[in-house]
């Protein structure tokens, strides 16, 4: 299969929560041949991690990305290709007096640069990327 969605942090932490959406349960299953995730968004869920004081959940957490997420989703990289298209993208963002986070646009980058759809539980992140599609599994 080919790939088709890049998850992003809040999406790829679904499984972890304590009452996680069955719509998007759903669709992980259905499409797990599918998706992928990026590194940014690796760096996000590993430092939302290592925040946790330690406790049960940290260790939960712990174990699920290295044994899930990390054993088991392509993590694709922010390289030379996305920083291009993300230079492009911040600055035009930028002329314009919309600033993005830089983590949302080394996201969105990736996104666009593999003709990926990002799926996010808030859309708003990645409304003004040119060119990047998102989508919420929820509804």
């Amino acid at each position: 299969m080919t790939w088709r969605f890049l998850l992003d942090t809040n999406v790829l932490s679904e499984p972890a929560r304590s009452r996680p959406h069955a719509g998007i349960m759903e669709r992980l299953k259905l499409h797990e041949l599918e998706i992928v995730t990026a590194a940014p968004v690796l760096h996000e869920i590993t430092f939302g991690c290592a925040l946790l004081p330690a406790s049960r959940k940290r260790a939960e957490l712990e174990r699920y990305i290295g044994e899930v997420v990390e054993a088991t989703l392509p993590i694709l990289p922010y390289d030379a290709a996305c920083a291009r298209w993300h230079g492009r993208e911040r600055a035009r963002l930028v002329r314009l007096g919309k600033t993005p986070p830089f983590v949302d646009g080394q996201i969105a980058a990736i996104a666009r640069v593999h003709d990926l759809e990002v799926v996010t539980r808030n859309l708003e992140d990645y409304r003004l990327f040119e060119g990047v599609r998102a989508v919420d599994w929820r509804s």
